[in-house]
Parts: C-alpha cells; sequence; structure tokens
C-alpha cells in the first residue's frame, strides 16, 4: 500500500466519513419514521444485549457498514425507545431534526468552551442565546448577561440544584460563619430527589422535606415555622428550593411566598422548574411562577419540553458574582488576556466540571427552526391534549384525577384501590403501544401520563384513552 493511500475502513477518510454520514441519517430517519411499529418497551431479558457482543474489542478495523447494520441487530431491539409516539412516561425526553443537526454540528466542530478564549462562538451564542430566552419566557431583565446575573448550559436540572447549593452553602458561611453540619436546606416532601441528593453533596447536615396542600404544593406557613424551629436549635437556614412543576404532579409551590421567607431569612432562593419552565414561553402559564424577583437560582430543561435533546439545561442566577466567586479556580495553565480583561464569560467557573461541550449550538437551531410560535403552538397543543384527557378522566364512573392538570401531566387513579390502579397501568404498558408510570402520594398509588413526545398526535392520545376506558 502506497503512502496516503486510505483503506474504506480508515476512520479518518473524510469522503468515507460523507458516505457514512448520508448513510446514518438514512438510519436515523427509518428509525424515526418506524417508531410506531416498534413497541415502546422492547422485550429485553437482562444481558442480552451484552450477549450479542463480542468478548473482546476489534483488533483491526471493520467497515462501517457493518457497525450501522448493528444498530438494527444490537442496539434497536435493546432500547427503550423514548422518541416513540406512544411515549407518556416520566416526562418528555424530546429532540427533533433541528436538534439533532446541531448536535452532529456541534460535535463535528469538537471544540472545549471551558473559557471565552478557547472557542469564542461557543461562548457568546451560549449567552445569547440565553438572553434571547429571558425575554421569551419573561424572566426578570436582570437575569440576562448585559446585567447583573446570567445564564448557563449545564448537564441537567440536577447539575444546576447542586451547583445552586454549593453556592448558597459559601453564602451561608460568609454571612454566618456556620459550617455545613449546621446548615439546613428546605424544599417539598413532593420535590425532585435530586434537592436532596445535592444537599447531601454538598455537605449540608439537615434536608427538611415540607408537607403540602391538597394540590401538592409546599406550604409556606410550614417553611416559616420550620425555619424558626431550627434557628432556636442553632441551626443554620440555607438554602430554599420552590418547586414549579414537581416530578410526581407537576403541583406548583408559591414562589413568591417562599421569596419573602427566604429574603428575612437570608436565606438562596432557587426554584427548580426543571419540566415546566418549557411552558413559560406561553404567557398564560407565566402566573404559576410569580415572584421572581425574589429569586437566586432557576433552572429548566429545554432537553424535557422545548425540542432539544439531551443534555441541555438552562441555570439562571440573579447576580453572578457570588456564582463565580464560589467556584473560580484559576490555574496558571488557564490565564489569558481575555480573562484577564474582564470583558468576557468564562464558563469554567458557572459550574462544577473544567470541560464544556457546545450545548448552545442545538438550542440555536431549534429557536430558529421552530420559531417562537410554533414552540408555543407544541406547548399549547400538549396541554390542550392533556386536559381533555383529565376531564375524560374525571367523568369516568371509575377513575379519577388526584391533582389538578397545570401542565401536560394527568395524574390519576383507579377508585376501586391501589391493586386496582397498577392492574390497569400493567395492562396499558403490556400493550406494547403506550407507557406510562405508576407512583404513589400519602399511601395512594396512581398513574402518570405526560403528553409530550416530539412525535405524539391526537390519534395516540385518543387511542391510549380508549385502551384506559376498556381496561378500568
Amino acid at each position: 500500500m502506497g503512502e496516503g493511500r486510505r483503506l474504506d475502513t480508515d476512520p479518518l477518510d473524510l469522503e468515507a466519513f460523507r458516505r457514512n454520514a448520508y448513510a446514518l441519517v438514512d438510519w436515523v430517519v427509518d428509525y424515526l419514521g418506524g417508531l410506531e411499529d416498534r413497541p415502546v418497551r422492547e422485550p429485553v431479558r437482562p444481558g442480552e444485549v451484552r450477549a450479542k457482543l463480542p468478548g473482546r474489542a476489534p483488533e483491526d478495523p471493520e467497515a462501517f457498514d457493518a457497525v450501522l447494520a448493528d444498530l438494527d441487530r444490537v442496539v434497536a431491539p435493546g432500547l427503550t425507545h423514548w422518541q416513540h409516539p406512544g411515549w407518556f412516561a416520566y416526562f418528555p425526553a424530546q429532540s427533533s431534526p433541528p436538534a439533532i443537526l446541531g448536535e452532529l454540528a456541534a460535535a463535528g466542530m469538537g471544540v472545549q468552551g471551558m473559557l471565552w478564549s478557547t472557542s469564542p462562538a461557543a461562548t457568546e451564542i451560549e449567552s445569547h442565546v440565553l438572553d434571547w430566552l429571558v425575554d421569551l419566557l419573561g424572566m426578570p431583565q436582570e437575569w440576562k448577561t448585559t446585567g447583573a446575573g446570567g445564564g448557563v448550559l449545564q448537564s441537567g436540572a440536577s447539575a444546576s440544584t447542586h451547583t445552586a447549593l454549593v453556592v448558597a452553602r459559601e453564602e451561608c458561611l460568609v454571612r454566618s460563619g456556620a459550617g455545613p453540619k449546621d446548615m439546613v436546606a428546605y424544599t417539598s416532601s413532593h420535590a425532585h430527589s435530586s434537592i436532596e441528593k445535592g444537599a447531601r453533596m454538598a455537605g449540608y447536615g439537615h434536608i427538611r422535606l415540607l408537607a403540602t396542600d391538597r394540590e401538592f404544593a409546599a406550604r409556606p406557613d410550614v417553611l416559616a415555622a420550620t425555619v424558626t424551629e431550627d434557628r432556636r436549635a442553632g441551626l443554620a437556614p440555607a438554602f430554599v428550593c420552590s418547586a414549579v412543576g414537581t416530578t410526581g404532579t407537576t403541583g406548583v409551590d408559591p414562589v413568591r411566598r417562599f421569596g419573602e421567607i427566604a429574603r428575612a431569612e437570608q436565606m438562596w432562593h432557587h426554584v427548580d422548574a426543571a419540566y415546566a419552565g418549557s411552558a413559560m414561553i406561553c404567557e398564560e402559564f407565566r402566573h404559576h411562577q410569580d415572584g421572581l424577583e425574589l429569586v437566586d437560582s432557576y433552572t429548566f430543561n429545554p432537553h424535557k419540553w422545548l425540542a432539544t435533546n439531551l443534555d441541555c439545561s438552562v441555570m439562571w442566577v440573579a447576580d453572578r458574582r457570588p456564582l463565580i466567586e464560589a467556584l473560580s479556580v484559576l490555574p496558571p495553565y488557564l490565564r489569558n488576556e481575555a480573562s484577564e480583561s474582564g470583558r468576557v464569560i468564562d464558563y469554567r467557573d458557572w459550574h462544577g466540571p473544567l470541560g464544556r461541550p457546545f450545548r448552545a449550538l442545538k438550542l440555536w437551531f431549534v429557536l430558529r427552526c421552530f420559531g417562537a410560535a410554533g414552540l408555543r403552538r407544541m406547548i399549547r397543543t400538549h396541554v390542550a391534549w392533556a386536559r381533555e384527557l383529565a376531564d375524560r378522566i374525571d367523568a369516568h364512573s371509575k377513575l379519577a384525577t388526584v391533582a389538578p392538570t397545570p401542565f401536560a401531566l394527568v395524574s390519576f387513579a383507579h377508585v376501586d384501590g391501589n391493586a386496582a390502579t397498577d392492574e390497569l397501568v400493567d395492562r396499558i404498558n403490556d400493550d406494547g403501544r403506550f407507557y406510562i408510570t405508576a407512583s404513589e402520594a400519602e399511601g395512594r398509588r396512581y398513574a402518570r401520563i405526560s403528553v409530550g413526545s416530539t412525535w405524539t398526535s391526537r390519534t395516540h392520545v385518543e387511542a391510549l384513552w380508549d385502551l384506559i376506558d376498556a381496561g378500568a
């Protein structure tokens, strides 16, 4: 073989890459287009996927055709298909063609955006797109990077919340002199588990899970009383999280009242709107988070309900100074003229990891290709379908909703009790066309239907209802 000649299996052959990329895009299109013919959850036993793989890694390069073939032979039959139009489980994990193309472009560029100087476009597009979202979602203008605050893309709402807990810990330490083991974090008893986990990771000695009202919103009177008790015990209240759309029922905590208590008690106030935050692109939902001027940090996930694939989570802070002071560590090898000038953002100072991908590109693609009007239309459609479903459930003699439907999650139970509810969930999931999940609150089992897959249509919602009605 002459020097410079490339085999078809050479992974660095750009013309082969071109052909393979076209083939892979064809595969993705066929996969998405054929999902309705598959069960939402493939019938896989533990170890079945690994059994299809060779015991050792290949010594010599393989043709890409063989790799592509294994997407059909090994990968697809071992998946739970989150993009399936019958996906009504957990919350959505949306994707879309513009997002996929944005991810492809970012992967092709392969930049590491830890500093402005390591890829200025990655930083400035991220800052600009998140400033766009401040306007699109009706957030306080101070949260823009042109103001005192700013936004950053994290890997998920859990990472955003963990970051906020660390900053709150450092602020409490400076303010009170208390050590982490004496600090207290407060959140709803129905809040996401990442808040409790993050408090543990940040070294908080105490986490208080607050009682909720009939609509599963955390009670501000309980927060105020618990803070008073903790202060009397010599503890240091440091952090409170308001949930806008809890995981189990999309309960909405009173953001303004929690913010007032947090200000009075000098606590950091964080909002977890991981799922429901996307709905704020529609003005009619914004009353659910009245009081944002009293918030220190806020997170939501475009990768749930804004047509953008994992991972893409927005974190805003009202004032970026405490965030940067808590997280900035500057070794000599990262020093550069642009950073020293103070005129640029170095996102490495805005979260734990040093390395960061070009997450903003796919979000930029989505906002441009859908337009705000297209995203609003999608959100409103999903909410309308969910509320129609909730009305049908409440009109049914054997079913009842267990929580309001402020967004697009329907929580309901069988009137005959927990066993009947679980049997109904199993019957729906065993059908193969749909996937829903079950949960429990205060001893009562209930089913969750999350309307929001990118590819779900009214036809799928109607078919799901027919199955529920027949099975109840």
